[in-house]
Order: C-alpha cells, then structure tokens, then sequence
C-alpha cells in the first residue's frame, strides 16, 4: 500500500480523537474538510458531545460502528493509549497528524499489523491526492 493516499483511497471511516467543536482548532477544520470530501466522521473526545453534526465518544472503544482510520489530534505522551484502543476496536489504520510523533506507539500499532503514519495531516494529504489524479 502506497501510504498516505491509499489509505485514503481505501478507507471512508475515520474517527478523530480529539476533534473539537472550536472551529478555529486545526482538529475542526481537517475533520470538515474530509467530511466535505464524504468520508464519515466520528468525533472522538470526552468534552464533546457533538461537532459536526455527529454524536461525539468520549473514547474509540464507546464507538458503535466500525472505525477504519484513527486520525489523531493529541499531544505524542497521549498517543500510547489511542493505539491501544485503535487495536481494540480494530481499526485499520492510526494517522497522528503534524507534529505528532510517538515512536513507541508506531511500533506497538505495527507490530499487530495497523498502518501507522505519523507527522502528516490527513486534508493535505487528501489534497495532494486530489492534485494527482486520484
């Protein structure tokens, strides 16, 4: 798999950890973006109840549905524990947005078979597939 556009030529479910309601956060912004380009969006934070016009979690493993894409916007030291949840709820893939860089976690996530990608953000990778082609 060519990672990070086909990721997201394959996968349409991405809950966002971390997702917040305030729009001038970059979380609200890359999780309208995709949800403009119809991929599903679950937010996923423990002081939300809804952003988006969907019902927010408090945690990955309160989601109802399948998740396919982890898209997470917290700090690296929190990272751990999301891909601990991604792997329980079996989830596809973890995708730690910019600047979020948790080695540790990475290897966990791949040593159970998850796609990790970490330090990218998933708008500007979905742009710059858009801008090639696909």
């Amino acid at each position: 798999m060519r990672e990070p556009e086909d990721v997201l030529r394959r996968y349409r479910t991405i809950a966002v950890v971390g997702l917040s309601s305030e729009t001038w956060r970059p979380s609200y912004e890359v999780a309208r973006y995709l949800q403009a380009q119809g991929y599903r969006i679950i937010p996923v934070n423990p002081n939300e109840t809804e952003v988006l016009g969907e019902r927010a979690y408090a945690s990955l493993r309160d989601v109802p549905e399948p998740i396919e894409i982890v898209d997470v916007f917290r700090r690296p030291e929190f990272v751990g524990p999301v891909v601990d949840d991604a792997i329980a709820v079996g989830a596809m893939v973890v995708w730690m947005q910019d600047k979020v860089i948790n080695e540790e976690a990475a290897a966990k996530g791949r040593a159970v078979g998850l796609t990790v990608i970490m330090d990218r953000c998933t708008a500007r990778g979905h742009r710059a597939m858009v801008a090639r082609g696909g």
